[in-house]
């Protein structure tokens, strides 16, 4: 029973992490990545969906990102998309491809990057501890229809605290990578 718990409080924690990855792999640094646009949303045919489903996306140089439309068509509705996003890019279209010139960072916009970085990371700890919180609460709830033990419940809140710890620090080593890359000249 306690098993079940850790292993829902491990994977429930794994997903927080992997989410906060995806979303900061969203955040560039000293180079274009092609994640800084593949979720963007497109009005495409009158359905929203992603660029990634609609082109090719890759980074020919280091500081500009070629958006290959699989249906030209397309190339209007991407061009208008980026414009309105709030990536503060200027599309380039070649006939049937887009390009995206990424402006160097100023010092600036990298402080305010790594403030929204730093909002984020926060935001992934305190859910980290909502899940430890809702795991401890689920073992009280055993403890008291009398399913396990109290030194059950002791030794359950010990190993949901060291899952704690663990994906925490784990935030903090993808942040202070993260801060490395945004903040690298």
């Amino acid at each position: 029973m306690i098993n079940d718990i850790l292993n829902e409080t491990r994977t429930k924690m794994k997903q927080t992490l992997h989410f906060l990855e995806e979303e900061l792999h969203g955040i560039r640094g000293g180079r274009a990545s092609p994640t800084l646009v593949d979720r963007l949303v497109v009005n495409y045919y009158e359905t929203d969906t992603e660029l990634r489903q609609l082109a090719t996306i890759s980074t020919p140089e280091p500081m500009q990102i070629l958006i290959r439309p699989f249906d030209k068509t397309a190339v209007k509705a991407i061009e208008r998309a980026i414009k309105e996003s709030d990536l503060n890019l200027n599309p380039n279209t070649d006939s049937d491809v887009i390009r995206l010139n990424m402006p160097p960072l100023t010092r600036e916009r990298r402080q305010e990057l790594e403030k929204f970085l730093h909002k984020r990371m926060e935001e992934a700890r305190v859910a980290i501890r909502n899940i430890r919180r809702a795991s401890n609460e689920d073992l009280k709830d055993f403890e008291k229809e009398k399913l396990i033990s109290e030194d059950d419940l002791k030794r359950g809140e010990a190993e949901v605290q060291k899952l704690t710890d663990q994906y925490i620090g784990q935030i903090d080593e993808v942040g202070k990578a993260k801060e490395k890359d945004i903040m690298e000249l």
